[in-house]
């Protein structure tokens, strides 16, 4: 299973992130997406779940829930924007991985037994980091994730 993780657009859907999306089963968007067009152009491509971020603070973004937990296959996974926020393991079944955003620094480490993946900003540029978007590929219980630059 591939999926794709995007997060904090900011209302910028690049073509470039569409087709680093290409062939993804489902699309993940971790919050501050800024305009709903940005989610229907991730539809076209795949089903596509989002979180808020703090900046999506528009009518149209306050039905979205602020974290969720989803399952892929056999792999649990905890969607929210700001890892900073994480102060113990979500609440429920046991987590596999946690896909967050809002950093717009990429990121994929392991802590505690639990693979953590930021896919970085695929909006506009901050400061010096780069352009990116993730995929994760799910095989069983196994994941791996790998972050995309962007050639911008």
């Amino acid at each position: 299973m591939h999926i794709g993780l995007i997060s904090d657009t900011h209302g910028l859907m690049r073509p470039e992130a569409l087709d680093a999306l290409q062939g993804c089963e489902r699309i993940l968007h971790a919050g501050d997406i800024g305009d709903p067009a940005v989610l229907d152009a991730l539809g076209r491509i795949a089903p596509v779940t989002a979180i808020r971020g703090n900046n999506d603070t528009a009518e149209w973004a306050r039905e979205l829930p602020e974290t969720r937990v989803l399952r892929l296959g056999e792999v649990a996974v905890y969607m929210m924007h700001d890892l900073k926020e994480l102060t113990a393991r979500p609440a429920g079944a046991p987590v596999d991985v946690i896909v967050a955003g809002h950093s717009h620094k990429p990121l994929v480490e392991t802590r505690d037994g639990v693979l953590i993946v930021n896919p970085g900003s695929a909006g506009r540029r901050r400061f010096r980091l780069p352009i990116t978007v993730a995929r994760l590929r799910i095989d069983g219980r196994r994941v791996e994730a790998a972050i995309v630059e962007l050639d911008v």
